[in-house]
């Protein structure tokens, strides 16, 4: 009996010696400490239900999230499983708001200047809690759909959109320029 548990305490340790702890996600007030790409805010919005349905506040200059003003908008949506990225603008932020479904968001931080230079960060947005996002410019984003069902956001970027001379580099989901790996998703 002594032997089985001289072999038990030994795989116990090995497995242990070679396990990743999990990382602090909360704070705490119970919000979550994911960092963030530097010059990233979140705003979160308010939504009022009743019997008859809902409200959601999508966008108030009055609340001050953001010093750009409003200049244009529109909806854009990704099927489930499907990854619209690599993207980056030179010239404008991009602001989501997720409507319906689930975003993951990853970004990745190449600015020299930054103090989140060469890091990966992930956001998840849901239509179940709004909330506002900022991409700041120069910052490699892609978007994910990780839900069942096609994901519906609108974006606020903080420029209007120039068809003749758009600002928007892309970059393959699977480009070896980025840390990231999307595993068997699709996209462009």
């Amino acid at each position: 009996m002594s032997d089985h548990s001289g072999i038990r305490a030994n795989i116990l340790e090995s497995t242990l010696a070679a396990a990743q702890r999990d990382q602090r996600t909360l704070d705490e007030q119970r919000q979550g400490i994911a960092p963030l790409v530097d010059g990233m805010s979140f705003f979160d919005s308010i939504r009022h239900n009743d019997d008859r349905g809902s409200v959601t506040e999508v966008y108030d200059p009055r609340w001050g999230w953001h010093a750009d003003p409003l200049v244009f908008s529109y909806i854009f949506t990704i099927r489930p499983g499907l990854v619209k990225g690599w993207g980056l603008h030179k010239l404008h932020e991009d602001r989501y708001f997720v409507i319906s479904g689930e975003l993951e968001l990853v970004l990745y931080d190449p600015r020299p200047e930054s103090s989140t230079y060469g890091k990966i960060s992930k956001v998840y947005l849901s239509g179940n809690r709004p909330r506002l996002v900022n991409i700041p410019k120069f910052v490699w984003h892609a978007d994910r759909n990780i839900g069942t069902s096609e994901v519906v956001v609108i974006n606020f970027p903080t420029i209007q959109y120039d068809h003749s001379n758009p600002d928007k580099y892309r970059l393959p989901i699977d480009t070896d320029l980025i840390p990231y790996d999307f595993g068997s998703a699709k996209g462009w």
